[in-house]
């Protein structure tokens, strides 16, 4: 079978838009669920341009070809579409670099735009109709043109859906359904239809493996006062969880056959979520339904873990501990007797002590290990293609995590390797002053999430320093590793639902990035807890208890940049951490784990 190259997919997609009088075409990275990672089938963007990032929006006509991306992956997409006829396009903050901006610049009057009402949130497409309205343009939905020249496009996954262990989840999914059900009530919203993966896989104590990392499975979900009706492929139903779904009234219906059932429905109103829900499936609705745009309330319920499920996640913290000190200890013993090192071997390596812990389902998402220049690139990957050796002099940085059975983690160390510059150990220290003082912050309950971000990165501030990406992001319970709704980002809207809350997990992730040399990032997950006070003259307060449990490189750091309080903080973790991990080892393991958390 002839592989075509991106060139001349461009053209045949460019032919498919002549012969059906579209001036232009865009393609968002999203599935019918409006989800981060996708099915191999969804990955429209991957494959038609090679970019292989986790987002990005592209927009195809007769003259142009342009993928819109943030600084996140700038550098990425630079160099993966080179000479495959798209143009790097760079998002930033203002609107002027939006591909909605470029759209109302470069089209005629009247221009007839495709989009795949399949994977455009409602939102997405408010955003695209008022500039199409705006400038007379022509907005087409229902055109799939990438299935007509994607001939070898992978078949939808059909993989099993099993249900949790009894006792990992603080209610039933029966009890879940009734928290839905009184929020429903309180809006006077007769039904609710959820196409958002991970709410669903929560909401119905769940999971499953159709997208690689993420435990989820492809469904959507509809919930009135009596019926909650479940579409999905029966494939993936084995009759022990059709039994139990039975007994408890859910129904089965086919996963394609959400669009009639909301054609057919007979409640008068329904809520569902703009950013979550496709333009497709809202066009599905009778136009004398009344329509509620608001945020799923599954997603607002599962972002506040429960005291017993953050009790699980601990255990898992704990045996991603366990395999995090085997794997560091292995490091260093291999670099001290020079063995060969690629970034490669360091995910074999780190994946395969993750597997050796009970309850170990796989990783999280793919492991960034980035020696050097590598590591400058934010969500870089090592391939058998393109990979470097841990040799000589520099920084690396590995960004992992691992799924099990009782929690998701998420951490990011840096090793360096040799003789670390001056340089580099005074922008690790202030990567590291970073982190420290977004652990050491208390603030009062309900604090929007965006403006936390500031005190993070005030010591990069401080040195004109600064990086791309967001400081912190919501992460699951034994779900996906990037939740909503809350994110410690600048960049990031202030809205009513991006207020922190006791129970809410978050990563702590400041970085820096120097193109082409090296990067740091420094990332402990950490959980919302009330702080313990007499004083309720403001309110309540919270505070930050760090869950991840690693001892953080202390060979790089300039200690004359901390304070008192920053060395305090960063001895009382590692004491922290040599307590609850040492009882888990033995012999040279246990040593090590000693020598890197002694108070400095």
């Amino acid at each position: 079978m002839h592989l075509y190259t991106v060139s001349e997919k461009l053209e045949q997609l460019r032919q498919q838009l002549k012969n059906q009088k579209i001036d232009a075409f865009i393609a968002m990275s999203a599935d019918p669920h409006l989800s981060e990672y996708l099915p191999d089938y969804w990955k429209i963007r991957e494959w038609l341009t090679g970019f292989t990032g986790s987002v990005g929006t592209i927009v195809v006509t007769q003259n142009f070809a342009g993928l819109w991306v943030d600084g996140r992956y700038w550098v990425q997409a630079e160099q993966q579409l080179a000479e495959t006829g798209f143009i790097l396009q760079k998002l930033t903050q203002d609107e002027s670099s939006t591909h909605l901006a470029w759209l109302a610049q470069h089209l005629p009057s009247g221009a007839n735009i495709a989009v795949n009402g399949q994977t455009i949130s409602v939102q997405q497409f408010q955003a695209l109709n008022n500039i199409a309205q705006k400038y007379n343009f022509r907005l087409d939905t229902h055109h799939d043109l990438i299935t007509t020249i994607w001939t070898n496009r992978p078949a939808l996954p059909q993989r099993p859906v099993s249900l949790m262990t009894e006792g990992l989840n603080a209610f039933s999914y029966k009890e879940k359904i009734d928290l839905i059900r009184q929020h429903l009530n309180k809006k006077s919203v007769a039904a609710h239809f959820i196409s958002a993966v991970d709410d669903i896989a929560w909401i119905l104590n769940s999971r499953g493996s159709d997208v690689e990392y993420n435990p989820i499975f492809l469904a959507h979900l509809y919930i009135n006062t009596t019926r909650v009706v479940l579409f999905i492929d029966s494939a993936k139903i084995n009759d022990v969880v059709r039994a139990q779904f039975h007994v408890d009234g859910i129904e089965i219906f086919p996963y394609e056959a959400s669009i009639d059932f909301l054609n057919q429905m007979t409640d008068q109103s329904i809520l569902i979520d703009p950013a979550k829900v496709t333009i497709l499936h809202e066009y599905s609705l009778r136009k004398e339904i009344k329509i509620t745009h608001d945020i799923n309330p599954s997603t607002l319920l599962k972002s506040c873990k429960q005291s017993s499920e953050i009790a699980h996640i601990r255990h898992a913290m704990l045996k991603d501990g366990v395999a995090l000190c085997h794997f560091f200890h292995w490091l260093d013993t291999a670099l001290s007797q020079n063995t060969p090192i690629s970034e490669l071997s360091i995910d074999e390596k780190i994946s395969a002590f993750r597997a050796q812990q009970p309850g170990f389902i796989g990783l999280s998402f793919s492991t960034i290990a980035g020696f050097n220049a590598n590591g400058a690139l934010p969500h870089y990957r090592a391939t058998p293609e393109q990979y470097s050796m841990i040799q000589g002099d520099g920084l690396l940085l590995i960004d992992s995590g691992g799924q099990y059975v009782d929690g998701t983690t998420d951490i990011t160390r840096v090793v360096p390797i040799g003789t670390p510059t001056d340089m580099q150990k005074r922008d690790y220290s202030l990567v590291l002053k970073c982190h420290i003082a977004l652990a050491q912050t208390k603030y009062p309950e309900g604090l929007a999430a965006p403006l936390l971000d500031a005190i993070c990165r005030n010591h990069l501030w401080q040195y004109g320093l600064d990086y791309r990406h967001g400081t912190g992001h919501g992460v699951g319970y034994a779900l996906n590793v990037h939740e909503g709704p809350q994110v410690l980002s600048y960049y990031a809207p202030i809205s009513p639902y991006s207020k922190l809350r006791e129970g809410m997990i978050t990563s702590n992730e400041p970085g820096l990035y120097h193109e082409g040399q090296y990067g740091i990032r420094i990332e402990n997950l950490v959980v919302n807890q009330l702080v313990q006070s007499n004083n309720n003259n403001y309110g309540d307060f919270l505070e930050f208890e760090t869950l991840t449990l690693c001892p953080i490189q202390l060979n790089c750091i300039v200690k004359e940049l901390f304070t008192a309080t920053e060395i305090d903080w960063l001895n009382t973790y590692h004491q922290t951490v040599r307590e609850k991990l040492a009882p888990q080892l033995t012999g040279e393991v246990l040593t090590w784990l000693i020598d890197n958390t002694q108070a400095i």
